[in-house]
Formats: C-alpha cells, structure tokens, sequence
C-alpha cells in the first residue's frame, strides 16, 4: 500500500520586512491584506503542528499544491527554500507552485530556480531555464505516478486567477497515458480548482474546459488541489470511470477563522489498473492548535 499525504496552501510566515521597492507593486495590497485578516489566522505554529502529526504517520510521499508563500518576495522564497529541505528530501516531496508563488513578474522564474528540485520530473533537464518551464512534469513512486501541472501566473491586483494552457494541456495528456500504459496510478497536481463555479470570477482558473478535457483524453485516478483553503471534493470526467478532485484547507490556518481549520489528507493507495482502491482519510487541527483528529474517511475506489 503507497500512503500519499497531500497539503496545500502553506502561506508560510511571518512575512519579513519589505523594502519600499518591493511594496511598490502589486505586493503592497497583499501586504496590507496580509496584517488585515491573514495574519490573525495563518501562524506558523499550525503548520509545524501539521507536519509534525504527518511525520508519523510516516507516508511514502508528500504532496504540496501551491501557495507556499505570501507576497514571493526574495525572502520569502529562500525561507521556503529551508523550509521545504524540513519537510523532506526532494525525492519525497512534490510541489506545484500557486498564484502567491508569482505574485508579481519575475517571481514565477526566482521561485522555479529555488524550488526546482521538488518540480523536476524522472526525465528532463538537468535545471530550470526560463526557456524551458519544468511544468508539467511527472514523477514515479512506487504504484503512483505524480503529474504535476503550474497554473501560476503573476495576475493585477485585486486577481488571483490562474492559467492551464494548450501546451501543457497537450504534454499532460501524453504524460497520463504513458503512464496509464505502464499501469501506473496517476495523480494529477495543480493549485486552482479545476471545477466551474469553485471560486469566483477573480479568482478562478482559465482553461477549465482544456483541464477537463485533459483528464478525459488522457486518463488519470485523482486531482489535487488548493486555493480555494476549503476540504472539497469534486469529479471529473475520467477516460474510463469518474475521477476524484478534492481540495484540502490552507496548512496554515488557525481555529477561529471563517475557513476551516488546517487540515491534510492522506491517501492509501492499492490495488491495480481496473481494481485500484483509494481511501481518503482527513486529519483536521483541533480547537488547542496542537493536535490533530480524523475529520472524515472517505472511499473513493474499492
């Protein structure tokens, strides 16, 4: 049986201090959002709590689907850069970047040279270029395989919307019918909820339609994703059977807050292609802010 934890949504803080050529962008409306509502919530301790009841439970892999830091500043994305070789070595971690990750032009290239060795597939190069975007890239282990798909883009202020375009759309489904040739059960990552009517207009992710069509050509048995900082589960159509999309609430979010707590969820997978099983068990923080309960258990397949 392979155990795949998933969390989302890290917002890893405090935010450091910002020169005033930094908040000379679209940075200083999140900034100012930042000490308005989103420090009073999202703490640190949260999270630490959170890997801490991951830990040990030890699963084979981890999977981080977006939004690891805040206003992606210089900082921010070095402070996530140690804050990821916590977590776990990069063959143990996956990750796909959210829209705070390229928050503003510049950041989406600064965070993939950091973070590119927990975004580099089994083949490809050797580094990231700005030439060539390591997206979408696909990782094996074990029975699974990883797919990890970049819907970040630095957006205006007052936006957080995503994009999934024709090119990765076209490499996504070559990757997720070789890996379905290969038996292998595939797992596709990705920050914006892939689901019409997920999010708000500002907020939501161009190329739904193209996503869609991805997962029905190519074939997959899960989706995952965040931004949305709510425990969701959603279906798509699949190439043979209906396909699982569930969200999961921000990592870092505190009790008291109007989104729920933070929360991960750890997947046991086994089985084979045509008789998979897929149980979704829900860990939520309780009301102390130390400790962790399963919320829900859910059987998807078998």
């Amino acid at each position: 049986m392979f155990k795949l934890a998933h969390i989302s949504d890290v917002h890893l803080g405090p935010l450091p201090e910002l020169t005033l050529r930094e908040l000379a962008s679209k940075r200083i409306t999140g900034f100012v959002n930042w000490h308005r509502n989103r420090a009073r919530h999202l703490f640190p301790g949260t999270l630490e709590c959170l890997m801490e009841d991951i830990e040990k439970r030890q699963p084979d892999h981890l999977a981080i689907t977006g939004d690891l830091v805040n206003l992606a500043s210089s900082l921010e994305i070095k402070a996530v850069t140690e804050w990821l070789a916590e977590a776990g070595d990069p063959h143990d971690v996956s990750v796909v970047p959210g829209n705070h990750d390229a928050y503003v032009p510049g950041a989406y290239e600064r965070m993939s040279r950091a973070w590119y060795p927990y975004m580099r597939g089994d083949v490809g190069p050797s580094g990231w270029t700005k030439e060539h975007s390591c997206f979408p890239y696909m990782r094996v282990r074990g029975p699974v395989a990883l797919i990890g798909c970049s819907t970040a883009v630095a957006t205006p202020p007052f936006a957080a919307s995503g994009y999934f375009g024709p090119h990765q759309a076209r490499t996504a489904v070559n990757l997720l019918r070789a890996a379905g040739e290969a038996g292998l059960f595939r797992v596709v990552m990705i920050h914006h909820p892939p689901i019409r009517g997920a999010t708000s207009m500002h907020k939501r992710m161009i190329g739904i339609r193209r996503f869609a069509a991805t997962i029905s050509s190519g074939g997959a048995e899960l989706v995952l994703h965040g931004h949305t900082h709510l425990n969701t589960v959603h279906w798509l159509k699949g190439h043979a059977a209906p396909v699982p999309v569930v969200g999961i609430s921000s990592a870092s979010q505190a009790p008291g807050g109007s989104k729920p707590v933070a929360a991960y969820n750890l997947f046991s997978i086994a089985g084979e292609p045509g008789k998979w099983q897929l149980t979704r068990e829900r860990f939520a923080l309780n009301a102390d802010a130390t400790t962790t309960t399963l919320a829900e258990t859910t059987h998807f397949y078998g």
